[in-house]
């Protein structure tokens, strides 16, 4: 193996390993997502379970606070597609990198179309996340009796 080769092999690799750590985020990301959407799902069997038992007026609340939780849900899920996009672009760029390297093909402009539109679909993801916590905090009650329950935030 010349020195150039491995010096070559040497740069690629180097150049993979920048999408490296934006997979890392991005598995951070992902993980995040999948907790809060585990608790959206548990509050809204919790509530499901408990709009069955319970009076006409009580459970319009309840029916009000499911539909909340039902655009949470979709909020999250969108996030989740966003950044799982973004996790697959990235991927795609590490392979475009070592394939363009293999076969002696210069790659740069779809490396970097691929990594703008990775950023882009992380940005999306993020905002849809940031909606989702807007709904969130909007819906906190903080144990205030029913006559004083207001959201903290409007939501828009």
């Amino acid at each position: 193996m010349t020195e150039s080769h491995l010096q070559d092999i040497t740069r690629t690799i180097q150049l993979a390993v920048a999408p490296v750590f934006l997979l890392t985020a991005i598995a951070g990301i992902l993980n995040v997502l999948s907790q809060r959407l585990g608790r959206v799902i548990d509050r809204a069997r919790l509530v499901e379970g408990l709009a069955f038992n319970q009076v006409e007026d009580a459970r319009r609340v309840s029916i009000a606070e499911l539909r909340l939780l039902s655009r949470r849900a979709r909020l999250i899920h969108t996030a989740f597609v966003g950044t799982t996009g973004a996790a697959l672009l990235v991927c795609l760029l590490i392979a475009v990198a070592f394939l363009g390297y293999l076969f002696g093909f210069d790659f740069g402009i779809p490396m970097a179309v691929l990594f703008v539109l990775a950023l882009a679909a992380i940005v999306i993801a993020l905002l849809f996340f940031l909606r989702e916590i807007f709904i969130a905090v909007a819906t906190l009650q903080f144990g205030l009796p029913p006559e004083a329950k207001e959201p903290v935030v409007k939501i828009g």
